[in-house]
Order: structure tokens, then sequence, then C-alpha cells
């Protein structure tokens, strides 16, 4: 283990999977449900990261800044119908990327405690985590409705480390966007950006990581 730090908290959409394939899917079947244009999946990938919610409300604007005149209504309308789309296309065609099932096996034959803090919807965590047989991986697992507030809030970060009786200072935040480093700078923690996921069209390195990767090996390699 490095640095004295035995607790890895990961970020999940960008950083262990490409999911963007699904989601777009999902936003697409939304907007064809109320009568608008699909969007082409790498469009959908820059507005990916911060939620259902914002990520539904970003397709409805056609933009990564949302409308600020978008109804309510119009917008949990569309929620409900991206949640029952997305429930269908969870694990159609995302996947781990490369170096990850390998990555997380060895980290945690190293020593490391693995958990998960992902804006994610909680019920979407568990058939990802079933598809890419990583059930015995993670020690917790946190959505972005599991608190009252999801990253970049400090808030699931230190929830994780008071669980499992972990000083801060002993953990690393892992994550491809700016929400992933600001909670861990946020909570005290060092922080390890991985530059391929999604991070609004922007290198993870400009919000000063700890260090910074290209790879989930070469992230591993630094670990070990």
């Amino acid at each position: 283990m490095r640095d004295g730090k035995n607790l890895l908290i990961f970020d999940l959409d960008g950083t262990l999977i490409d999911s963007v394939p699904d989601l777009a899917a999902a936003v697409n079947a939304t907007l064809v449900d109320i009568g608008r244009a699909p969007f082409d999946e790498d469009t959908v990938r820059h507005w990916v990261g911060n939620g259902a919610t914002m990520l539904v409300a970003r397709a409805l604007s056609g933009a990564l800044t949302v409308d600020d005149n978008l109804p309510e209504a119009t917008l949990q309308d569309a929620l409900a119908r991206f949640f029952t789309h997305y429930r269908a296309h969870t694990c159609v065609r995302t996947q781990a990327y490369a170096g990850v099932n390998e990555g997380l096996q060895m980290l945690k034959n190293a020593g490391y405690t693995l958990t998960m803090v992902t804006n994610k919807p909680f019920e979407f965590i568990a058939p990802i985590v079933q598809a890419m047989g990583w059930q015995d991986r993670f020690a917790i697992s946190l959505g972005g409705d599991s608190l009252p507030t999801k990253k970049p809030d400090p808030a699931p970060l230190l929830h994780v480390c008071q669980q499992l009786n972990v000083a801060p200072q002993h953990a690393y935040m892992i994550g491809d966007s700016k929400n992933d480093i600001l909670a861990g700078k946020n909570a005290g923690i060092d922080t390890l950006g991985l530059s391929y996921g999604y991070n609004y069209g922007q290198d993870i390195r400009e919000q000063q990581p700890t260090a910074a990767f290209d790879s989930f090996a070469e992230m591993v390699a630094f670990l070990t």
C-alpha cells in the first residue's frame, strides 16, 4: 500500500465502466417518447457525471447548461421515462474499461479496502456490479441518492470513512471528473484522476488531483 493509505473510494461511470452507450440509449428513447429529436452518443457523453436528474435536464435543454425556464413537471415526467428505459438498458452495452477487472483484484490482493461512491442512483449499482462480476470487490457502495447530498459534496466520502473507521488522510478518491476531485479535496482526501472518462470535455489534470493517469493499469502500478 502507498503512503500509509488503505482505503480506495472509486467513482463508477467514466472510471470503472463506460456506461455512455446505455445512458445515451435511455436518454434518446426518452426524448423520442416526448416528441423530441435524439442526440448522438458523443453529445450525451459530455452530459454525464452529475446524476440522472441533471443528465435528463441537460438532454431536455440540449446543452451542458440547463435551461432556467425548464418546467419542473416536464423534467419529472422525462426523468420517470428515463428510469424506465435505463432499467431495460443498464447493462446492454456497458463494459469495464481496459485493465479494470484485473486491476481491482490486484488492489484487493495488495490489501486495500475498495469502496464505491457514484452519483448514479443506487438502484443501478447492483445490476452493474453483478454483470461485471464484482460482487466481492466493494466493502461499501453509495449512490447519488443514498445520502441527502452527492459529489462534489464531501459527505458521501466522509460517510464511507466513518463506516469503515478510516481517517480521510488514509484514503484516496479515484475518479474521472471534477466532481470526484472536488469531493476528495472537500473531504481532505487525496485524489487520483483518470483522464479517459467523462469530464465535460476538460482534461482532469486541470482540477489538480494529487496524481493523474491515462490508464487504469498506470494507476494500479502507482498504488502497488
